[in-house]
């Protein structure tokens, strides 16, 4: 291993090969401050110097582990100390915008707040926004095929990627850098990589796609009696509204009532009762901020006077309009319970009340007191759920005081693998998708079985095979 890690110093630059002991001065992850686990952490500066270090690992058989922003959710970023993480904090470049192309091309470990900031200097817009915006990069928004909250209107990451540049297993470059919206020519082999979580080759560069800005912005916080009311608001305003919707959130009561009664921040309030069975925030953006409010109020004074929304805010001022959006992202507050178990899922609208009633009585029935928290991006039928089996236990884990989450016991991780099984399972038979924008990692493998088909699975591997036949690029990951 010394004789490797000389060659990669001879690569990169001695202070940018960390040892053993130096790495474990780094967080494990955004949530985790545990020591991080890694014989070594490389950081190249561009392409050319990944492609050298992977070709020298490649020699060398040596696994190697991708890092961006440590901000994923499935343990795709976890790492061992036989393992060398392979970390792009060095390529955060942005090369270029072409505003007439309405495209920029960018290093892959640039930060997606850094692109939404450019993109507006530009008069242009990024369609990709997430809670981890400031912290999570593009490589790893691509190797998750990321989602967030402006998938209703712009689509997954996957549709903001017009061209990459991969290094394979072996070292070798893969330059697609497409920046073209039409291009027929063969297979897109971009997309082999979008939502491989970095076991197929490594992110470098990307081509995104930009969009016309949208300077308005009209925002809502609507309150509802009963599922039914929810989504026929979100049927007549995508109809009113059209292409200007651009989120439509539901929270249910259960996370409201805990978003809202947070003390540690002064942005968090509730601006409607607490009395409802569910709520949504609504946002449309546009480019005439007279007819686009007046489309917006209009749109909303119909759905009320149909009887299908029982209360509602609209916020006046920017101010108003984070207040609105820091409820549906307090989601740290969740972390406080102990423990406290957190999935990301899609399935059918149309199931969606039936879905929650069904793993709400397998959770009770085994914790009579547990808490089901459920909220999301219910347009794009994606729910975020996180349960709380013993919610007496709230303010005991660590992160109530603002530091890491504490790791799972012995019998916590076992009732874990238990509440997986009661919120995954009910998904095979309606359609459902046990990861909607968050990958598999380590912590869904055993769970792909629900989603995915024998012979989907048995594909996947070959592909592995094809590309990585060593099985060196994030190990153990998905499959």
């Amino acid at each position: 291993m010394s004789e490797l890690l000389n060659e990669l110093r001879s690569i990169v630059g001695d202070a940018n090969v960390l040892d053993q002991q130096t790495v474990a001065l780094r967080a494990s992850h955004f949530w985790d401050s545990s020591p991080m686990q890694a014989h070594a952490l490389v950081r190249p500066s561009n392409t050319d110097e990944v492609s050298a270090v992977l070709t020298a690992c490649h020699a060398a058989g040596q696994p190697v582990v991708t890092h961006g922003g440590l901000t994923g959710l499935v343990d795709g970023e976890k790492s061992h100390n036989n393992e060398i993480v392979l970390s792009l904090e060095r390529m955060r470049s942005i090369e270029s915008v072409d505003v007439a192309g309405r495209t920029m091309t960018v290093q892959a470990g640039c930060i997606l707040e850094q692109v939404q900031q450019t993109a507006s200097d530009h008069g242009l817009l990024y369609g990709l926004d997430l809670g981890a915006r400031g912290s999570c990069t593009i490589g790893g928004n691509i190797s998750t095929n990321a989602g967030g909250l402006s998938v209703l209107r712009y689509g997954m990451t996957r549709e903001q990627i017009l061209g990459l540049e991969v290094v394979l297993a072996d070292g070798t470059v893969l330059s697609s850098m497409n920046a073209l919206l039409k291009n027929n020519t063969g297979y897109d082999l971009k997309q082999l990589f979008i939502g491989s979580e970095g076991t197929l080759g490594i992110v470098t560069k990307a081509v995104l796609r930009l969009r016309p800005d949208t300077p308005t912005c009209n925002t809502a916080l609507l309150a509802f009696d009963k599922f039914e009311q929810v989504t026929a608001v979100l049927s007549h305003l995508s109809a009113t509204l059209n292409s200007q919707l651009n989120a439509f959130e539901i929270i249910w009561n259960d996370f409201y009532c805990l978003s809202t009664s947070d003390t540690t921040t002064d942005s968090v309030r509730a601006p409607l009762s607490s009395n409802y069975s569910a709520y949504a925030i609504v946002e449309s953006r546009g480019a005439n901020a007279v007819a686009d409010q007046k489309v917006f109020t209009e749109a909303l004074e119909q759905a009320m006077e149909q009887g299908n929304i029982v209360d509602a805010v609209i916020a006046q001022s920017e101010k108003e309009r984070a207040q609105i959006w820091t409820i549906r992202e307090n989601v740290d507050v969740v972390l406080r319970h102990d423990p406290a178990f957190i999935y990301d899922i899609s399935l059918p609208i149309a199931s969606m009340e039936t879905y929650l009633e069904t793993i709400k009585q397998s959770i009770t029935s085994v914790w009579p007191t547990a808490i089901v928290y459920a909220y999301g991006h219910l347009a794009d039928s994606n729910l975020h759920i996180s349960v709380a089996p013993i919610p007496e236990n709230y303010g005991k884990n660590p992160s109530s005081t603002g530091t890491e989450t504490a790791p799972l016991t012995e019998e916590q991780t076992q009732w874990y693998r238990q509440c997986n099984t009661m919120v995954f399972e009910p998904l095979s038979d309606i359609g459902g998708s046990i990861s909607a924008e968050h990958g598999i990692g380590l912590m869904k493998k055993s769970y792909l079985h629900y989603s995915r088909s024998e012979d989907e699975i048995a594909t996947m591997r070959l592909i592995k095979r094809s590309l990585d036949p060593t099985n060196l690029l994030n190990p153990g990951k998905i499959i």
